[in-house]
């Protein structure tokens, strides 16, 4: 998992406990919500059941994010964990779309709610959804736990908007609120959700990873004593904390052991400033004949008669 390679330990344990207080509370959820006739009560069991899954999805990544790596999977199993991200998100998609669909109808239509019930069992949400908020916090923060946190610390928000819209109901007596309330949780579900979908495509895609500048990393790899030029330049992510790069790089007709030194100030120069430790670096001392187009067909790189020393 890198970096948080507690694969067993600390995000395992959080994440049961989670799921079991989740799942006790979107019982909870529903029947509250069936008995006081409150769909804003029944979209947050919605929310909480696409948290039960992300949850769920999480847990399973981390068992195969703790996996070693095999012949056949080279690289471990870091993708389960963008993949589950991805499921989850898409999840969280559908059930916005769907508390769309039933809070217009009940705006159309409206219902007496029991806004007292609303507001005690959304209290209870406050507590719990803080609570494991916070171990999830804690724990880690790979993109799958942070899709689990955002899930929660949504669920937080919108938890504590329903305490209100019960207490504006009461004073009130406007049942339209209740509608209200679910569509803006509805909206708060499809916002966390597409973020999460924009990043987990971005790692599937083998983007350069979130917050990194490539144009950066070039011009840290040319400061160093020894490097003429760098190109045919790639940074992407294996996993959500897990970054690599190749690259081309152009150096001085020099002993191996002095292009040892300078392979060493580059790989160090990776690891401090971007936290990238999956490198692939090809020296040169000639003119790379597709230079500052390296292009990646295999036709290409078979005519590439360089001087290599790869690590």
């Amino acid at each position: 998992m890198h970096a948080h390679d507690h694969g067993g330990g600390g995000p395992t344990r959080v994440l049961k406990i989670s799921l079991g207080v989740t799942l006790a509370y979107i019982v909870l959820l529903v029947v509250a919500g069936l008995r006081s006739h409150s769909l804003a009560l029944l979209s947050e069991a919605g929310h909480n059941l696409s948290d039960f899954l992300a949850l769920l999805l999480s847990l399973v990544a981390v068992y195969f994010q703790s996996r070693p790596a095999s012949s056949t999977k080279t690289y471990g199993y870091h993708r389960a964990g963008v993949l589950a991200a991805l499921v989850n998100a898409g999840s969280l998609v559908a059930v916005s779309f769907f508390i769309f669909y039933e809070a217009v109808r009940r705006l159309q239509h409206p219902e007496h709610v029991q806004a007292a019930i609303m507001m005690w069992v959304a209290a209870a949400g406050v507590v719990m959804n803080g609570a494991i908020a916070l171990l999830l916090y804690r724990s880690g923060g790979d993109v799958n736990i942070r899709s689990a946190l955002l899930h929660e610390v949504g669920d937080t928000l919108s938890t504590a908007a329903v305490i209100f819209g019960g207490w504006a109901i009461l004073l009130t007596g406007n049942n339209w609120i209740d509608s209200a309330l679910s569509l803006a949780i509805g909206t708060l579900i499809l916002w966390s959700g597409y973020g999460i979908v924009r990043e987990t495509l971005n790692i599937l895609l083998e983007g350069t990873p979130r917050g990194m500048k490539l144009e950066r990393v070039a011009s840290a790899i040319r400061a160093i004593e020894g490097v003429n030029d760098v190109h045919d330049l790639h940074v992407w992510s294996i996993g959500s904390e897990t970054h690599a790069l190749s690259c081309h790089i152009s150096i001085a007709d020099i002993p191996p052991s002095v292009s040892e030194r300078i392979l060493r100030d580059v790989k160090s120069c990776l690891h401090q400033n971007f936290r990238i430790d999956h490198t692939t670096i090809q020296f040169e001392h000639v003119i790379c004949e597709v230079a500052h187009g390296c292009v990646m067909p295999v036709a290409e790189s078979v005519s590439h008669h360089h001087h290599g020393h790869q690590h």
